[in-house]
């Protein structure tokens, strides 16, 4: 089981962490750059650039190094926000793109869509899509939303918790057959047996989180922080009072939710609700 990385004091410059996080890795492996080049078939100027800071290469580049390494999730985030607009990401966000890397459990409610790292590609697309992302830059924050997702895979993976409000469920894609793609993964990564995932049905009536977006990442050591969002910022939040109380709203909502099995029946109800093309 691969261990989960620490916060250190190193860069907090996204590009230049990325560098260093790069070249930290490798000297701990004890290979030299020709000899990483050599087991990865790649060009050892190459990966010398990417330590440098000259290049970032591309998501697939951080996803192949993480599997390398053994840290799944934690190269692609500090890829993602290397490559993003600096303006839209704050420092509480960059942050916890770091945390969320090195959490040992995830609890998430969604009050409005899919968790990232459960987003099949047409869904993330239409949403990054929506903030005004276009092109190649769309391109490159499709490929880093889904690479989170690995994260929940491979040795070692967090536990995930997600519960989702019917909304975000009854929230169609323009494109039908991406949405039936989504609640299709819905389905399917609830039967990994590290995730959970959960639906809060409009019968439960009102509950404390009605207007929040929010994960709890759980972290080496037993403490706990939380991040919570909505269109327009985020904040990370670490004072231990203020994340248990947003604990407790979030656990009384977890007792108004369907089950984990009614849940998969549920979305199951919803995908034969949704009409197929009738091209496919």
């Amino acid at each position: 089981m691969p261990q989960r990385r620490t916060v250190t004091s190193r860069s907090q410059e996204p590009r230049q962490r990325f560098a260093e996080e790069v070249k930290s890795l490798r000297e701990k492996s004890g290979v030299s750059l020709r000899q990483l080049a050599d087991q990865l078939g790649w060009d050892w100027s190459t990966l010398g650039k990417l330590e440098r800071g000259q290049t970032l290469g591309s998501p697939e580049v951080a996803q192949a190094l993480d599997q390398h390494y053994g840290t799944p999730g934690l190269l692609l985030a500090l890829w993602e926000l290397a490559v993003a607009d600096p303006t839209q990401f704050k420092e509480q966000y960059r942050r916890y793109m770091l945390l969320e890397a090195e959490a040992v459990s995830l609890w998430h409610f969604g009050v409005s869509s899919v968790h990232g790292m459960l987003q099949a590609r047409g869904y993330a697309r239409e949403l990054i899509a929506a903030g005004g992302h276009q092109g190649e830059e769309l391109d490159r924050q499709v490929e880093a939303r889904l690479g989170r997702a690995a994260l929940l895979m491979g040795d070692g993976p967090p536990r995930f918790r997600t519960i989702l409000y019917e909304a975000v469920l009854r929230m169609e894609l323009r494109d039908r057959q991406a949405w039936r793609e989504q609640l299709e993964d819905l389905i399917a990564v609830g039967d990994q047996p590290n995730v959970t995932v959960q639906v809060l049905p409009f019968s439960a009536g009102p509950f404390g989180l009605d207007s929040t977006e929010v994960t709890f990442l759980g972290l080496l050591g037993g403490r706990t922080v939380a991040y919570t969002e909505n269109a327009h910022r985020g904040e990370l939040i670490e004072e231990p009072s203020s994340v248990e109380r947003l604990q407790l709203a979030y656990d009384s909502m977890r007792d108004l939710a369907l089950s984990p099995a009614e849940s998969r029946k549920f979305i199951g109800q919803m995908l034969e609700e949704v009409p197929c093309d009738p091209s496919t």
